[in-house]
């Protein structure tokens, strides 16, 4: 086993996840490939996903700053680009969903936004010329859109033309709205993102969790009522679940604390614990290790399968909670989590981390990457984290 609170560790295993993607990620054609099966070959070269799109900027936006690989600047230019270009549509004022041999989708959705920001963000410290502009006009499309002020929270989904809003209301593309908003003001020092911020998370980590017994329900009704039967048949769903995650608990965690380093209000601190701790005691799997995806309002797991981004969101939280408490108890954690990763998510042949594997820890597909599902995004940023708390 390795060392995983130490630095040089972090940043090489950054290094080598990125390995996988180099030389292969830059699509002729514009954009990045993102499908990719587990030895680095790559298929459906035209599916392209907004979110993967803005995350393989933002993942080496993170290589150019942590790493100072020397391709790494050409490598999310040209992602930005596409960006830019493609998935933008200054006609309508929205960004395509997703882009693929058989069409365009332009369903317009708060969470696809939320990572434009947050793409604007990065590339705005990076020097980009023209990002905050950019970052504004995206910002002002998701509030425009999608702010809903006597929610305190953003819509979800809005047809092409805008003219059609969803019912649907959920917790999930708050939450990256949220952490777009942490970084837009870590960028721009723009008050007002900060307070979005703060407006999010007390709405989602306190309000509507208090509806849920102190954890955070995906799902509402637009009265903000939750609504526990929400893809009830569809529990691994990609984007919308049923049941309790354990990785956005984990991930809420690690909001909270990304707003307590900028305004250390003691509230903060104790729901990240809360989060945290009733996670990982209820989903983590003490025969073969790692957190389970999903369990239902009476503690039962209802998804046992084992995702990469839950145990990485996971660790990041650990490292922050063991610093800001100092109870290594939180380092513990950490150090359980990487090493579960280390044996069974990490490819230590072809490189990168696998997506999904069985409660036993088989792996369930030969597909490492997919549009919109995984570019290891989660693990990298994880290891980021990390490196700023060890």
């Amino acid at each position: 086993m390795q060392d995983f609170r130490d630095r040089t560790f972090l940043r090489r295993h950054m290094r080598d996840t990125l390995r996988f993607y180099d030389g292969r990620v830059i699509d002729p054609a514009g954009g990045f490939r993102q499908n990719y099966f587990d030895d680095g070959r790559t298929f459906d070269d035209a599916h392209k996903h907004l979110v993967s799109s803005c995350r393989l900027v933002i993942n080496y936006c993170l290589d150019e700053r942590l790493l100072d690989t020397p391709h790494a600047r050409e490598y999310w230019q040209h992602g930005l680009a596409f960006v830019r270009d493609v998935h933008w549509q200054a006609d309508r004022q929205g960004y395509l969903w997703a882009i693929g041999a058989d069409g365009k989708d332009q369903t317009n959705r708060c969470y696809g936004l939320a990572f434009v920001v947050l793409m604007y963000a990065m590339v705005l410290e990076r020097g980009e010329p023209g990002a905050e502009s950019d970052l504004y006009t995206a910002w002002s499309i998701m509030e425009d859109r999608f702010w809903q002020p006597d929610a305190a929270l953003y819509a979800d989904e809005s047809s092409a033309d805008w003219r059609h809003l969803s019912d649907y209301r959920g917790q999930n593309c708050n939450m990256h709205a949220c952490e777009a908003a942490i970084f837009a003001f870590e960028a721009t020092r723009d008050r007002r993102f900060l307070e979005r911020a703060f407006e999010l998370a007390q709405t989602i980590a306190v309000n509507q969790a208090g509806k849920a017994g102190g954890l955070i329900w995906e799902h509402f009704k637009p009265d903000l009522s939750l609504d526990w039967d929400y893809n009830r048949d569809d529990p691994a769903n990609l984007y919308r679940p049923w049941g309790f995650q354990p990785g956005h608990q984990t991930e809420w965690a690690k909001l909270l604390l990304l707003l307590y380093r900028q305004q250390p209000e003691p509230w903060l601190r104790e729901r990240a614990v809360e989060l945290f701790d009733r996670a990982v005691a209820v989903a983590w799997d003490d025969e073969h290790g790692g957190l389970f995806y999903g369990f239902d309002p009476d503690g039962n797991i209802c998804d046992d399968t084992k995702y990469f981004w839950v145990q990485a969101e996971s660790f990041a939280a650990a490292a922050m909670l063991g610093s800001v408490t100092g109870d290594d108890g939180y380092w513990h954690w950490y150090t359980r989590l990487w090493e579960y990763c280390w044996t069974h998510f990490v490819d230590h042949e072809h490189g990168a981390w696998y997506r999904i594997l069985s409660a036993d820890n088989r792996k369930l597909t030969d597909r490492k990457s997919l549009a919109g599902a995984k570019c290891d995004y989660h693990n990298l940023g994880a290891c980021a984290i990390a490196l700023e708390y060890v």
